[in-house]
């Protein structure tokens, strides 16, 4: 173990982890394998390994998560339990707390997602409102950034299906491409 920074690894009792930072992995009892970098990176996890947190609060509450990588100022703060995630970006998946097999890349990206599973989202505030829909994919500055539920969507440009909440099953290709949809099923754009 590597421990930097006060109360970093306090309540460890296992081998193999970093904490650089003030009470990063503090509460870490079980857990092996974890990188935390930062002013309470990692700061509630116990017994959840195998991730990666540099920046101050990701990962923060994070308490059995798995397979977690978290960079950037609260990437991933409130997460708990999910795992297989990736958040690159700050506040990326901020809220997350038992959703799975999320990519999030760029400020703000997924920032609300609780729940939902298996998003993809690249680009800045990119399905940002996302709380528990599953299935989609951003690409884009603000691509699908006013979704919430609506599930297995694909945006791809920049403000792509900005204002679609609860739309589902629609394929938008291009700038500004189905930017007006809200709650449509079923819909492709291209252009």
């Amino acid at each position: 173990n590597t421990a930097v920074g006060f109360n970093s690894l306090l309540s460890n009792l296992t081998g193999q982890n970093v904490a650089v930072g003030s009470c990063a992995l503090y509460t870490n009892t079980t857990a092996a394998d974890n990188v935390a970098v930062g002013f309470s990176a990692m700061r509630l996890t116990t017994t959840g390994a195998d991730n990666v947190a540099v920046g101050t609060q990701t990962l923060c509450t994070n308490t059995i998560g798995c397979r977690n990588v978290a960079i950037g100022h609260q990437a991933l703060n409130g997460n708990t339990t999910g795992g297989q995630n990736t958040a690159v970006g700050s506040s990326s998946l901020n809220v997350n707390t038992t959703g799975d097999c999320n990519t999030a890349v760029g400020k703000g990206s997924l920032d609300a997602n609780t729940t939902g599973t298996r998003n993809i989202a690249v680009g800045g505030e990119a399905l940002g409102a996302n709380t528990t829909a599953s299935f989609n994919n951003a690409l884009g500055y603000k691509a699908l950034c006013s979704n919430t539920t609506g599930a297995s969507n694909i945006a791809i440009g920049t403000c792509s299906m900005r204002i679609n909440t609860t739309g589902a099953n629609n394929t938008a290709v291009g700038d500004k491409a189905l930017c007006s949809n809200t709650t449509g099923i079923s819909n492709t754009a291209v252009g």
